[in-house]
């Protein structure tokens, strides 16, 4: 059932989330419910693997298989009328506006999580590859070696859908000396190679094997993205390249008639942005310590 769902609804409608929704299934509910009939699964299963999840992986971990469950769900009832939907009101583990995020890492805290990447191996270097690029990890994780020139550059694949998308990234040589050196397999197409020719995809056993040797509560991989932001702001990259550097649809005039393309004004604001992230590393105490929220 869930494959005919991924296939009719997910990969039909080109949703730019199914690598995050094959996530979901493959690590929190085919285990759980492979092999059952998708019309014997009660309520009370789903309660019961909302609380299992919740359990291991936290209330947010829970919510999105809820949100994978609830769609199949509303997928097949609109298939088959004796179909009794087990989901209802009041089953999220978390409330979306509590869950709201702007944190972003101290530099105590840059400092350990780049210090912990430098010890990990592929996990790592994605890593530092967020935070030293900025962009999202879906687009991070499936790039791949013929998307990355011989003097560096970056060409972020654009799905039919996309709105805003980064394009042109010239990487620093901070970033491109990690990329270097990453294992290249003939019959993997991936940097961040995967089992067989798929890319790197273990992303929350990674982070928890790699929080265990981390005293860091309550980060996510996506606060690299908003920290990576916050530091270009701090090194002086102008807001809209900063922006365009994140891969953000611009609004209004802007949006539709600049068509520059801002190669290198990007070129210099991640290279800006490395030079900081370096500085950081170097710096002793306890210097802006604190997280910020």
């Amino acid at each position: 059932m869930s494959d005919d769902w991924f296939r009719r609804h997910v990969i039909k409608k080109q949703l730019r989330s199914q690598a995050a929704l094959r996530r979901v299934l493959d690590n929190n509910i085919l285990p759980a419910w492979s092999g059952r009939d998708f019309e014997s699964i009660r309520r009370s299963d789903v309660a019961k693997l909302l609380d299992s999840i919740e359990d291991n992986k936290g209330s947010v971990a829970a919510d999105k298989a809820l949100a994978v469950i609830g769609g199949i769900s509303s997928w097949y009832n609109a298939r088959h009328e004796d179909y009794v939907n087990p989901i209802v009101r009041g089953m999220r583990r978390s409330n979306p506006k509590e869950r709201a995020r702007d944190r972003i890492l101290s530099d105590d805290e840059l400092k350990a999580v780049w210090r912990r990447a430098e010890a990990n191996d592929t996990f790592g270097a994605i890593v530092r590859i967020l935070l030293l690029t900025a962009q999202r990890l879906d687009k991070v994780a499936s790039m791949k070696w013929v998307d990355v020139s011989i003097d560096g550059a970056w060409t972020i694949a654009t799905e039919s859908r996309e709105k805003g998308n980064a394009g042109v990234l010239v990487l620093p040589e901070m970033a491109s000396a990690i990329i270097r050196t990453l294992p290249r397999f003939e019959s993997n197409p991936y940097v961040f190679a995967g089992r067989g020719e798929s890319h790197y995809n273990s992303f929350g056993r990674g982070k928890s094997e790699f929080d265990s040797k981390l005293n860091i509560q309550h980060w996510t991989l996506h606060d690299l993205r908003r920290t990576a932001r916050s530091l270009m702001s701090r090194a002086g990259v102008r807001p809209d390249v900063a922006e365009r550097v994140l891969g953000h649809s611009m609004n209004g005039v802007e949006g539709i008639y600049d068509r520059h393309q801002y190669r290198e004004e990007k070129a210099r604001a991640l290279e800006l942005l490395a030079g900081l992230i370096e500085n950081i590393l170097k710096t002793e105490g306890r210097e802006n310590s604190e997280p910020r929220y």
